[in-house]
């Protein structure tokens, strides 16, 4: 499987890691009246689904950045590769 990073063009995944479902950008509030619930259910209720999904990878043997990789997990198609700062900057979850 080919990986377009967006920095560095055409990588094998063999150079990434697999890290999970790139809704982990999305910590809850720490000050919310459901913290206790909301970090059970981000630390330990995962999806598993059939079709397009939204994962996080780490370019471990290169440049270590974060990806969101847009990837059909039936057919292993990738539709799309941006820079995880990126996402997370466009959720407000940084400066």
């Amino acid at each position: 499987m080919i990986i377009n990073h967006p920095l560095l063009g055409p990588r094998d995944s063999a150079e990434f890691t697999y890290m999970g479902d790139a809704k982990l950008i999305d910590r809850p509030d720490p000050d919310s009246d459901t913290a206790a619930k909301d970090f059970y259910e981000y630390g330990y209720l995962r999806d598993n689904p059939a079709g397009w999904h939204d994962e996080l990878w780490f370019h471990e043997a290169g440049d270590r950045s974060w990806l969101v990789v847009t990837r059909n997990t039936v057919t292993h198609e990738i539709s799309d590769v941006r820079l995880a700062r990126d996402v997370a900057r466009s959720r407000g979850r940084s400066k």
